[in-house]
């Protein structure tokens, strides 16, 4: 990696720096592992196998480490809610339930 990245936990939010992103490499606050599908900017649940890089290989678990070459860290905080969670919430506050 060779630029200043900076980015945040897929699950907690907590802000990562360029060390924070090696393969094996964990969340100081959380202990989630960092370089997953998850918390690249490719991430898109739009997409087939859930990656707007077309040629990467399919990963099974978006939440392991993995070894994909087109990994760039997503750079907005994440809200450690899922995509179901927040339909649901705009479910909720559509119909006021």
């Amino acid at each position: 990696m060779s630029y200043n990245m900076q980015g945040n936990c897929w699950h907690c939010g907590q802000v990562l720096h360029e060390r924070d992103y090696a393969r094996e490499s964990c969340c100081p606050a959380c202990g989630r592992p960092t370089h997953v599908c998850r918390n690249c900017r490719y991430y898109d649940t739009g997409r087939p196998n859930a990656c707007a890089e077309p040629v990467a290989e399919p990963v099974a678990d978006k939440t392991r480490p993995n070894f994909c070459g087109y990994f760039e860290a997503r750079l907005q905080a994440a809200s450690g809610r899922t995509d179901d969670d927040a339909l649901r919430q705009a479910a909720d506050d559509l119909f006021d339930l």
